[in-house]
């Protein structure tokens, strides 16, 4: 089991009603053209660079599988979209280390950045470094509060929660639900808290809602949880905001109690993840969870270097659908976000070869 593993987390397919909300966005979006990724260019931006350059690539930790396979996917995707990256940077779950680490890539003379934030609020210390220096910085997988960005290429966790609240209500008819929670500084674990919590409010009102708050700590969802689980042994569902974290401490403190049964058994406990990681698409062939939602690791590594080249060579980006099945939002911060698809797994596309979790070696 890990040790404090921190704040974040995290599919190619997007259904035909998400295809077709893409095309009424089209056909409203009077600012240009849809269909392909540069029509969403708002200004090649005279005057720029000609996105060469060295790109420092920094990861909030690699204690989970998530991060483990973002990593391996960089050098993959910098060679693929043409990007001298180099060797990534792993700030080990400390917000005030990746503050360091920023600075020690400016310091390097990187001429991008590519940074999953720890902490929303602290990330803005180095975002402000980068922009005395004027160095374009994409965000991967979290949004910053404030401090400029050129892009943020992000999956849309509000549906997450929204996600994991639809399945498990469909389940479940009435009872006890849990959702084990990520760091509630991060606007990760508050999109993915608040989405869950008011879905099941509005839309399953006869269940009700447990919450550990475990700040993505594999063994602060463990303790927790078996509190809990001794407190409520009549527990129906779990959402795990985590699965590279919450996923192992979850499964074993469940078969402490017996309280593992696979699905289709008496007493089994319905039970919903997030990331799209290798384990959790063997525990859902197992029947010992029932679905997760794909955080796509291979496009966060993808799109975070296509964006930083792009700002790199002096172009901005405007909100509308993508080429690749995304749109791109702006944020009341008035930040720009690539919403990535982020699809629900379960026995029925586990072994979609698409999925990233099934490419992995």
């Amino acid at each position: 089991m890990a040790g404090r593993t921190v704040r974040y987390r995290n599919g190619r397919h997007t259904s035909r009603a998400v295809r077709a909300a893409a095309v009424a966005a089209c056909a409203t979006f009077v600012l240009g053209a849809c269909g392909s990724t540069k029509d969403n260019v708002a200004s090649s931006g005279d005057g720029g660079g000609d996105g060469s350059g060295k790109v420092g690539v920094i990861l909030p930790l690699l204690t989970s599988p998530f991060w483990q396979s973002y990593n391996d996917y960089v050098p993959k995707m910098a060679k693929t979209e043409d990007v001298d990256a180099l060797k990534t940077v792993n700030s080990n779950s400390d917000p005030s280390q990746q503050i360091t680490d920023i600075n020690n890539q400016l310091n390097q003379g990187v001429k991008g950045l590519v940074v999953a934030p720890l902490d929303s609020a602290a990330i803005s210390a180095g975002l402000d470094q980068a922009e005395r220096k004027g160095v374009p910085v994409v965000a991967v997988d979290v949004a910053p509060e404030k401090g400029k960005v050129a892009m943020v290429v992000r999956a849309n966790n509000v549906a997450y929660g929204e996600k994991a609240c639809e399945y498990l209500g469909k389940q479940i008819p009435s009872g006890k639900v849990v959702q084990i929670m990520g760091d509630l500084a991060s606007v990760n674990g508050r999109d993915r808290s608040e989405a869950f919590r008011t879905c099941v409010k509005e839309k399953f009102p006869k269940l009700k809602v447990l919450e550990i708050p475990a700040k993505w700590e594999s063994d602060t969802a463990a303790s927790k949880l078996d509190t809990l689980l001794n407190a409520n042994p009549d527990i129906k569902g779990i959402y795990m905001q985590a699965g590279g974290v919450y996923l192992a401490p979850t499964l074993q403190t469940l078969k402490s109690k017996g309280l593992l049964k696979t699905v289709g058994q008496k007493g089994h406990i319905a039970i919903v993840s997030n990331d799209g990681i290798p384990q959790e698409y063997d525990a859902i062939r197992k029947g010992q969870i029932d679905a997760t939602v794909s955080q796509p690791a291979d496009l966060y590594a993808k799109y975070g270097l296509y964006y930083i080249k792009a700002a790199m060579e002096g172009k901005t980006f405007k909100p509308g659908p993508t080429d690749h099945d995304s749109e791109i939002v702006k944020l009341p911060s008035g930040i720009l976000e690539d919403q990535l698809p982020a699809p629900l797994v379960t026995k029925e596309n586990v072994d979609d070869p698409e999925l990233w979790g099934n490419t992995v070696t």
